[in-house]
């Protein structure tokens, strides 16, 4: 199994709204159209209005990989990209 832990950073709390709305439906893809994904989870996080907690949990190498090269990553890059991001830090164990 392999960890992806995070968080993702926002100029304010309406982007990061926004951002997690937005991303649901490439979360729900994501956990229902790649093989080996057993967690995708962008979350907004309780305790700081600006911030989206990340976790994932993959199978093994190969599968993370594979999401590496799934249209659904680059749309999710995309998204959050263009959402106010200012700061990201992930994690990979």
């Amino acid at each position: 199994m392999i960890i992806i832990a995070g968080i993702l950073e926002f100029k304010d709390p309406r982007a990061r709204d926004e951002a997690t709305k937005q991303s649901t439906v490439l979360q729900l893809a994501t956990r229902g159209e790649e093989a080996g994904c057993y967690a995708y989870s962008f979350a907004p996080d309780p305790c700081i209005p600006t911030r989206i907690q990340v976790y994932e949990l993959w199978a093994d190498e190969d599968t993370l990989s594979a999401h590496f090269e799934h249209p659904n990553y680059f749309a999710m890059r995309d998204l959050l990209r263009s959402s106010g991001l200012v700061e990201s830090e992930t994690h990979k164990y």
